[in-house]
């Protein structure tokens, strides 16, 4: 059973300021030529750009086309997002913008890129967008839409961080901050994924920024510390785990992949 998310009372919705923002990531390198349409993935070696049915491999170094997967449309409408983890390139799939919403982990061998398992996320509170690993377990993160895309009864407020454990059964479950919700509105959350510091750090849908939050133990409601600006109108983004607070994310309208290095951000939670 999933744990539902505290919904925020309205004192709680009314009362929360958006985080002040923080310097800007700097931009350190455009990929241009991509075609990414979704987000991206890093490894040391390479980048993954993400299209929905379609993820192209290219050098890190030269920006060449290494290799390429090329899935069914009718069975992959909506990949949104990969990370590389250990040895597997791990990607959220969806049936975006079909409902009822159906969600699976698409998991493909990086050097090869062939598809190597696929496991569905059963009674899944949302639609799939970003996945990661961290203290041994999964980490998901669930968007849900006003309307396209939407369920009956469930608009942006439901979007939720899942926690899952190595046989893809959930353990807790966390609500985003109503300062969180309004910037992604009418949308929801597209990428995720911890920094070498700890904090979640999430995009939304369109918006050139980066939420830095702070997860409590055991589920409730997520923290937020800062908005950070980015070089990307949001999407799905990945953290290069070589480079030291080094951000991979893609602009939509040109198809290219931005490297960005995110400054550093407070532990402390800004004051309302």
């Amino acid at each position: 059973m999933f744990i539902t998310p505290i919904i925020l009372s309205l004192q709680t919705a009314i009362g929360l300021a958006a985080a002040p923002a923080v310097p800007a990531a700097a931009v350190l390198r455009t990929y241009q030529d991509t075609h990414a349409s979704q987000g991206v993935a890093v490894d040391t070696r390479s980048i993954y750009a993400v299209s929905n049915s379609k993820i192209v491999k290219f050098d890190k170094r030269t920006g060449i086309q290494t290799g390429q997967w090329s899935g069914d449309p009718a069975r992959h409408p909506h990949i949104n997002s990969c990370a590389v983890i250990a040895a597997d390139l791990v990607c959220a799939s969806s049936n975006y913008p079909a409902v009822p919403m159906r969600s699976t982990v698409e998991v493909f061998n990086p050097k090869t890129m062939t598809l190597i398992r696929s496991i569905p996320l059963e009674g899944a509170p949302g639609s799939v967008t970003w996945i990661d690993r961290r203290a041994g377990s999964w980490w998901v993160g669930f968007a849900n839409y006003d309307a396209k895309g939407g369920e009956p009864g469930r608009d942006h407020t439901f979007t939720a961080m899942v926690q899952y454990d190595n046989a893809w059964r959930p353990k807790a479950s966390w609500g985003f901050p109503a300062s969180v919700l309004e910037r992604f509105k009418p949308y929801s959350t597209s990428g995720g994924g911890f920094g070498g510091d700890g904090l979640l750090y999430v995009s939304g849908h369109d918006r050139p920024e980066l939420y830095a939050l702070r997860v409590p133990a055991a589920g409730g409601e997520l923290t937020h510390l800062a908005t950070i600006p980015i070089a990307v109108d949001g999407q799905a983004i990945a953290w290069d785990r070589g480079k030291k607070r080094v951000l991979y994310g893609i602009s939509r309208a040109s198809g290219a992949v931005v490297a960005m290095r995110v400054p550093a951000v407070g532990r402390r939670p800004q004051e309302k």
